[in-house]
């Protein structure tokens, strides 16, 4: 098959382009920085669910000094919400790792040496920082490369074809020229024109060239093997808030799911729901509980299922706080709770609502 016109998309982007706070404008270059960190955020997230925590973000650490310089709680505590918090501890340590070698590398080789930086990611900032002649390979690129080569294998099977015909896209001269523009095309057409459903071929500057719209394949291009039914864990916690509307909170560990994050306290999370009796034996407090709305969140290989209970009390005694600290339930935006924590606290906060 005829590799499509890298001008036809180059003139497309040029016409069409997303204006996005993190990209630079026409004729202007890229911050690496801001390309990095807008990566990172956008992974396994949308550009809509992003764009305020970037802002949010990038007012708090305007530079990677500052964010290197931060302390880690603070970057989490930004983070919070986002999800995949490995991403975020990675984010910081990657911060530091610049700028004791002063600057972004501007090669994929060593780009790939930081923390928390993979293949896509290395990629696309050469690509769009650095003007390195390379194709980030992510969602919208695969799609857009099943459906111009009609690759009917199924993800994740196919990804390793797929990526192999994605970097034959950019051979032309136009695209070699431009880089960044080329890269970010690919983005803008994946997101756009070569959605997921519904492909609006009829406008598609690479409509002449792609074998899936042709056969009638595209819109069920790429195929995905079936997916397998995702395990459920069963976990209790247990929120308390005394008169002052303090709320008692606790550290996660440094490793694992979810690591150096804060929780409510409460008990592991196993494959089999916990009786009331063996749950009690966790409870910060042995005090009458209030049974709150359960909580469920989707993590990515797996389903919890979380209890939740919650008293008042009128003052916390110092043994209460040895495993833990004190948080304002108003002032929580400044603790680095995820997003699965933040269901319960509210589900915990509405049983014992006057």
């Amino acid at each position: 098959m005829q590799i499509p016109s890298a001008y036809a998309l180059l003139d497309w982007y040029d016409r069409h382009r997303r204006t996005l706070p993190w990209r630079s404008g026409p004729g202007q270059s890229a911050d690496p920085y801001h390309v990095w960190l807008s990566e990172i955020m956008l992974q396994q997230t949308t550009v809509k669910a992003v764009i305020p925590y970037y802002l949010r973000f990038l007012e708090k650490f305007p530079t990677v000094e500052a964010l290197a310089a931060a302390e880690r709680d603070d970057v989490l505590a930004a983070w919070a919400g986002l999800g995949y918090y490995s991403r975020a501890r990675n984010l910081h340590a990657c911060a530091a790792a610049v700028v004791a070698l002063g600057g972004f590398p501007d090669t994929t080789e060593e780009l790939l040496k930081l923390p928390g930086v993979g293949s896509y990611t290395a990629a696309a900032i050469a690509a769009i920082a650095f003007n390195v002649p390379v194709v980030p390979v992510d969602g919208n690129v695969e799609r857009i490369t099943s459906r111009l080569f009609a690759v009917e294998s199924p993800l994740p099977g196919a990804r390793k074809e797929l990526t192999r015909l994605a970097r034959e896209l950019n051979n032309a001269q136009e695209a070699q020229q431009r880089p960044s523009d080329f890269a970010q095309a690919l983005f803008d057409l994946g997101a756009s024109l070569c959605s997921p459903r519904s492909p609006a071929c009829g406008l598609c500057p690479w409509q002449p060239h792609c074998e899936g719209q042709r056969t009638g394949l595209a819109p069920s291009l790429p195929r995905r093997a079936a997916k397998k039914d995702k395990p459920v864990r069963y976990g209790v916690h247990f929120l308390v808030l005394d008169n002052a509307g303090n709320i008692l909170l606790r550290k996660r560990p440094e490793t694992g799911l979810l690591a150096a994050m804060t929780e409510l306290p409460g008990t592991d999370w196993l494959t089999t729901p916990w009786t009331w009796p063996e749950a009690a034996r966790h409870a910060p407090l042995n005090t009458g509980w209030k049974k709150s709305d359960d909580v469920q969140h989707v993590f990515t290989h797996f389903t919890l299922h979380l209890h939740v209970y919650a008293t008042h009390i009128d003052k916390f005694s110092n043994s209460s706080l040895k495993s833990g600290f004190l948080a304002q339930k108003n002032m929580l935006a400044d603790v680095s709770l995820p997003s699965v924590m933040m269901k319960c606290i509210r589900s915990g906060l509405k049983v014992l609502s006057p």
